[in-house]
């Protein structure tokens, strides 16, 4: 089933996530290559492609996991996470309509 995994940055955060962005997307890349992911990014802290030192307000994963307790433990071992970056994270069920896969 699929999972919204959904971070809440801390205020100022960026210094933060570069520290241990390489980490976090490895594992978005290992997901990605066992053909579980479906979406991932940061929410801009601004209406901006390219927030440069604003940073982002946290970040959304979409990805396929075996229940709702894996998809959770997935989250809670993020680097972003683990290293604070995050001040909350939710994660929930998540159903895809749209696009169709017909």
């Amino acid at each position: 089933m699929l999972y919204a995994i959904s971070g809440e940055d801390i205020p100022d955060s960026l210094e933060k996530r570069l520290a241990v962005r390489s980490a976090h997307l490895e594992r978005i890349n290992a997901l990605q290559n066992e053909g579980r992911l479906i979406l991932a990014g940061p929410y801009p802290a601004i209406d901006s492609p390219d927030p440069g030192r604003a940073g982002f307000s946290g970040s959304l994963i979409v990805a396929e996991f075996e229940s709702l307790e894996a998809a959770r433990a997935w989250a809670e071992a993020d680097p972003y996470a683990t290293s604070g970056v995050y001040a909350n994270v939710i994660v929930r069920p998540f159903r895809k309509v749209f696009p169709s896969s017909a």
